[in-house]
């Protein structure tokens, strides 16, 4: 999956960010996943669990069906900022997010958090 099927899948799945998402230019794959973390980081602020959800499975449905490029913008982008997204999170609701990415995504976040710590 590209970042034009993604931008498609993103707006017939998550409604919510419908008009946000017209209004933004996405050109690449990097701005289809900055563009949904940057609301992931207002859903979490506004305590939005339902929507956030939604939108941290579809993250987890574009890492597996992503191409190339897909995977390396959620690595790179999405997965490289989690820490920052909930940061001011209770421990229960950064538990909650945790537990709803797939195990790959929770692999490439373990492999980046060791990867810095070393």
């Amino acid at each position: 999956m590209n970042y034009l099927q993604a931008t498609q899948e993103i707006t017939a799945a998550i409604p919510e960010i419908c008009n946000d998402l017209k209004e933004t230019k996405i050109q690449n794959s990097y701005h289809i996943i900055g563009f949904l973390t940057e609301k992931m980081k207002t859903m979490i602020r506004q305590n939005d669990t339902s929507c956030l959800l939604k939108c941290v499975e579809k993250m987890n449905e574009l890492y597996s069906n992503g191409d190339t490029m897909m995977k390396s913008a959620i690595e790179n982008s999405f997965v490289y900022s989690l820490d920052s997204c909930t940061a001011f999170c209770s421990k229960e609701y950064r538990d909650m997010i945790f537990s709803h990415l797939s195990p790959m995504l929770q692999k490439v976040y373990a492999r980046q958090i060791y990867s810095h710590s070393i």
